[in-house]
């Protein structure tokens, strides 16, 4: 598995992790208990998440043009 494969696969993982958390803060409101570290919980993989999907956003921009040429040349044919 190579680099960029191992930033997807941690990128889903958080995003499971933030939704699990987002959960959790929407419950704490619903049973109306107010805890700081509750609201925080949400924000601990949202910013390595930001980087990831960040990464993964420019990865296309950032791979040589060689490369990307060549896979849609071997689609054409």
């Amino acid at each position: 598995m190579n680099w960029n494969n191992w930033i997807r696969q941690i990128h889903r993982w958080l995003s499971i992790v933030f939704t699990v958390a987002v959960i959790i803060n929407i419950v704490a409101m619903v049973l109306q208990q107010q805890a700081v570290w509750i609201g925080l919980l949400a924000l601990f993989p949202l910013i390595p998440m930001l980087l990831s999907g960040l990464y993964l956003f420019a990865l296309p921009y950032l791979t040589p043009r060689r490369e990307r040429e060549g896979s849609t040349m071997a689609s054409q044919t």
